[in-house]
């Protein structure tokens, strides 16, 4: 069985250890970012392809998807997967002091890319009988935090994505939006560098690290992929990755 990946963000953090993950599996995979992976293309030089877009730049995205390269890529799975996963935390701090290019950017990458991708995919794959989508959302999709407006309400909208696609019973598709948890990734450590005036939070976020709290991206990448691969995958459309 030929079982096709696409990956967004996968040079680092949870993307890279999701993408070792998977291309250990035998998944063929396709990465998406600004920036290449040259230690992973190394380690699975015949299974990794590497596509390089800056996901805040819609209008690349929709030009490379009219080029096509998607939909042969994806031609003949048996399986095929979408993991939207890269996102943006900033802009951080409350209204006012946002800025119009950073509250832009963070729109594109965290919502309208994921459903620009999740759109071009589904049409890509009518001929798959097993096709799933998931979003990579959080917590703050679900609990709102000062200075993370911009942040929550887009992996929000990834959460109601998910819902109103799963009420649709497309043929053979699963999706779900899922939190990781509180991985230890660049994000985290950009959390903890927050001004306590933008984001109050910032000292909670502070502990779990200096109290050992944080999951390990492996880790984090390994339940993940178990759960997206396995038969209760999309059960579940909006949860947390640690309770399911």
């Amino acid at each position: 069985m030929i079982i096709k990946t696409i990956l967004t963000g996968h040079s680092r953090g949870l993307g890279d250890a999701l993408a070792r993950d998977l291309l250990g599996r035998g998944h063929l995979l396709l990465g998406l970012g600004r920036s290449g992976n040259a230690a992973l293309a190394g380690d699975f030089p015949e299974r990794l392809r590497e596509q390089r877009l800056d996901l805040s730049d819609l209008t690349a995205l929709r030009d490379w998807l009219a080029g096509g390269q998607l939909h042969d890529f994806l031609a003949d799975a048996d399986q095929a997967v979408l993991i939207n996963n890269a996102g943006l935390l900033q802009p951080v701090g409350p209204l006012g002091t946002q800025g119009g290019d950073a509250i832009a950017q963070a729109l594109s990458v965290n919502l309208g890319a994921p459903l620009i991708l999740a759109d071009a995919f589904v049409a890509a794959t009518a001929h798959c009988t097993d096709r799933r989508i998931v979003h990579i959302s959080s917590g703050a999709a679900r609990n709102a935090y000062a200075g993370w407006s911009i942040y929550g309400a887009t992996k929000a909208g990834l959460d109601q994505h998910a819902r109103a696609a799963a009420l649709e019973h497309l043929p053979g598709l699963r999706i779900a939006s899922l939190a990781p948890g509180v991985v230890d990734t660049d994000m985290q450590a950009q959390v903890r560098a927050s001004d306590t005036a933008h984001f109050p939070q910032q000292a909670r976020f502070a502990a779990l690290k200096a109290d050992g709290q944080l999951t390990a991206p492996a880790a984090a990448a390994g339940r993940l992929a178990d759960h997206l691969l396995g038969e209760r995958f999309g059960q579940c459309v909006d949860g947390d990755l640690r309770t399911l």
